[in-house]
């Protein structure tokens, strides 16, 4: 099949183009096009992101099926249940949101991956996510530990449309952490589902799962609508996770 080829302003395909289980690469949608902030959230608002390695040009995708972290679906595994506990009353632990976007998103590029030798988050991903970052569309949320920046992940937000893009770790569980802060802030903010993009056994181990990407389309479609939160994190949310105090013996 012929890949579409985008020149910059161009508008995407619809993500039911994407190639298939059939074709040579599934979930691949196009090549081409641009990193602009317009053209960012025409791609998440109709459920596709870029992905691409250094020395390829930008490649739109949006797999069938697509990963999900439905929010009141999220497994608070009991070893981060006590962490968790644990660490939010220590005076040193604070979840922070945009605090450091940059920082977050720097240390997500340098972070090995399990089977990577690269990163896909090139100095021109860098640059576009930091502009979207100033529109007011990607966010970091930030696990700071006694003044440092412990761990993190950033994600793209249009309206009540969550996607995560990547985290990173400098303590254990650090970046666990973010991800329990974000689905407790999606809980008390009524957005109902974290976008994972691709399946891994990381992501199904904490309650993502594979839905139908004409389904997920259609939440996207309507979430992107709903008035948005305003992306501060208050200790208060943990009580979405962390309903009650409990003893770190139990």
């Amino acid at each position: 099949m012929q890949l579409p080829w985008l020149a910059p302003g161009d508008p995407l395909p619809d993500a039911s183009s994407a190639w298939g289980e059939s074709d040579p690469v599934p979930g691949l949608l196009a090549a081409g096009g641009g990193l602009d902030v317009p053209s960012l959230l025409q791609a998440y608002a109709r459920g596709i992101f870029p992905w691409f390695s250094e020395g390829q040009p930008i490649l739109w995708w949006s797999p069938d099926p697509r990963m999900v972290l439905e929010v009141e679906r999220f497994s608070l595994h009991r070893s981060l249940r006590k962490t968790l506990e644990r660490m939010r009353a220590a005076p040193g632990f604070e979840i922070r949101i945009d605090h450091g976007f940059e920082a977050v998103i720097q240390a997500c590029a340098q972070a090995p991956r399990v089977g990577q030798t690269g990163t896909w988050i090139l100095p021109e991903m860098v640059r576009a996510y930091t502009a979207l970052h100033r529109a007011g569309h990607a966010h970091s949320v930030e696990t700071w530990i006694d003044g440092e920046l412990a761990g993190g992940l950033y994600c793209v937000a249009i309206g009540r449309a969550v996607f995560g893009e990547s985290m990173f770790a400098r303590r254990p569980d650090a970046s666990k952490i973010a991800l329990a802060a974000l689905v407790s802030f999606c809980r008390a903010h009524g957005i109902a589902m974290i976008d994972c993009q691709q399946n891994t056994t990381h992501l199904a181990s904490l309650g993502a799962r594979e839905m139908p990407r004409a389904r997920f389309v259609s939440h996207v479609a309507r979430a992107r609508h709903l008035g948005g939160p305003q992306w501060r994190f208050e200790p208060v949310y943990w009580s979405e996770l962390l309903p009650a105090r409990t003893s770190l013996s139990t």
